[in-house]
């Protein structure tokens, strides 16, 4: 798809892309009233505004749309309009060492239970074992700084994904 056949969708049409993209409400919204769009450049311009817009309730509402890193079924099952995005975000994790997704899923819900939400890392790249690490040494970190750590990976990943669907 190029910038042209994205702008000519109707609304719906490009509600659902950008939701793909990034599960807040408010970024989306802010990007379609931002419309049309000159180019990818200027798109992804316009989705760090918007996203520099965005508070705590919306970090937390797009965070809901990922599926737990290392969780092969969550990427299956409930998030089957982003799976194939985040199941390339996620490739690191697809060959991984069952002791290490073992761990994923264990620091998974210690860090989902220390500070209220999923872990979020820009995932594109990264091996499990380096996921891990990623989760390990961030669960130091007090949730003031942590949401704010994963609100920035979680920016990374709209970036990507937007660049995703015009390539």
């Amino acid at each position: 798809m190029d910038i042209s056949e994205f702008n000519s969708k109707n609304e719906e049409q490009i509600r659902e892309e950008l939701s793909r993209c990034c599960g807040s409400r408010n970024w989306v919204n802010c990007m379609l009233s931002s419309r049309p769009f000159n180019g990818l450049d200027q798109m992804l311009e316009i989705a760090d505004k918007c996203w520099e817009q965005t508070n705590e309730e919306d970090w937390l509402e797009s965070f809901h749309h990922h599926p737990k890193i290392g969780d092969i079924e969550s990427l299956a099952k409930k998030f089957a309009s982003t799976s194939n995005m985040a199941g390339d975000e996620q490739s690191g994790v697809k060959n991984a060492d069952m002791k290490i997704l073992q761990a994923l899923a264990e620091g998974n819900r210690d860090y989902e239970e220390k500070f209220g939400f999923i872990f979020i890392v820009y995932a594109s790249g990264k091996r499990a074992e380096e996921m891990l690490g990623i989760l390990n040494e961030r669960m130091n970190n007090d949730r003031y700084s942590e949401i704010r750590i994963a609100a920035a990976e979680q920016h990374k990943i709209t970036r990507l994904r937007i660049t995703k669907m015009f390539a």
